[in-house]
């Protein structure tokens, strides 16, 4: 691997940040905000960037991060480059339990929270429904039962959309589900934050499993690597970042697909090296995104994983055909 990479991505993830925290439609000094807001001084100054700009731009920094780490670890688990983090089924569970919130106003007392908790519970109910059909643990069966798994809730979430009491709260989800990261708080980063930890340790942990697993199941076990075992902690860890963040902010698609295909190159193809670089590379793409959002003219705001699809899938396109032409 390159050794200027991480370095060089780190940079221009710093760069990419100050660029969100700098650009809105009321110019402001970000030094200004970040100083008035870290002293809680009363100023237009800290309000605009700590209490708008600032949660935005961690949330899309850490949903980036996670979507990417999922995606990779997913495609160096399975050796599939078509491997993706809604494999696992969370991300299925996180929109569903969302619903219950917008349908039946559960955990009406936690105000704004109240989606991100319904969600992340989802994915975890999803979750262990997942892990306890799979059985084995083997790759192939944690990934058909993630499939079913988000098959059952996605149809259950149709039914719940179909039966919609009112119109708005269709409405309320249907833009949730189009993912975004503005209009959320701090407070939606204490949510985040412990599960993107807990996932990321999960899968730095199994590195070597995914260094193994690119030899082959036979190989890795000969390794002394559990497959079974760090089969499960990885989709454990994968599903773990993938439902925190649907839960926090809706369906961003193509992050986890894209970035692992963009950086596997640069890493020498190796999937145990992937993982950092592909957090790194999908909290830039994020920022990115929502930074082009903000670019669009006033009015009615194009949801970021709206944008993010449109983007991504004339990028799998190429990629995909890309790698036909290496097989003809």
């Amino acid at each position: 691997m390159n050794r200027t990479l991480i370095p060089a991505l780190c940079l221009l993830l710093l760069a990419v940040t100050w660029l969100s925290l700098s650009y809105g439609v009321i110019p402001v000094s970000v030094l200004d905000g970040l100083i008035d807001w870290l002293q809680n001084v009363s100023s237009r100054p800290a309000l605009i960037i700590g209490e708008i700009r600032l949660p935005r731009t961690l949330l899309a920094i850490a949903v980036g991060a996670a979507l990417g780490l999922s995606g990779a670890a997913l495609q160096g688990l399975l050796r599939n480059p078509l491997a993706e983090p809604s494999l696992v089924g969370a991300s299925q569970g996180a929109a569903l339990g969302a619903a219950t919130v917008f349908y039946f106003s559960l955990f009406a007392s936690l105000g704004s929270l109240a989606t991100a908790v319904a969600g992340l519970l989802g994915a975890i109910i999803a979750l262990l429904l997942m892990l306890g059909l799979a059985g084995s643990g083997r790759p192939a069966l944690v990934i058909m039962a993630g499939l079913a798994i988000s098959t059952i809730s996605g149809a259950i979430l149709a039914v719940v959309l179909n039966f919609a009491p009112n119109p708005y709260a269709m409405q309320e989800l249907v833009f949730w589900l189009l993912g975004s990261v503005s209009n959320r708080g701090l407070d939606s980063l204490y949510i985040l934050i412990p599960s993107l930890i807990v996932g990321t340790l999960l899968i730095w942990q199994q590195r070597q499993l995914l260094a193994g697993l690119s030899l082959g199941d036979k190989v890795a076990e000969s390794l002394g690597l559990s497959v079974s075992r760090g089969s499960r902690l990885t989709v454990l860890g994968a599903a773990i970042l993938v439902g925190s963040s649907v839960s926090v902010a809706g369906n961003i698609g193509f992050v986890g697909l894209l970035v692992p295909h963009i950086m596997r190159p640069l890493v020498g193809h190796r999937p145990d090296r992937l993982l950092f670089p592909s957090a790194l590379a999908g909290s830039i793409l994020v920022c990115v995104a929502d930074i082009c959002i903000r670019l669009l003219p006033p009015g009615r705001e194009l949801k970021l994983g709206v944008l993010t699809s449109l983007l991504g899938a004339p990028l799998f396109v190429w990629l995909l055909w890309k790698e036909r032409k290496r097989w003809l």
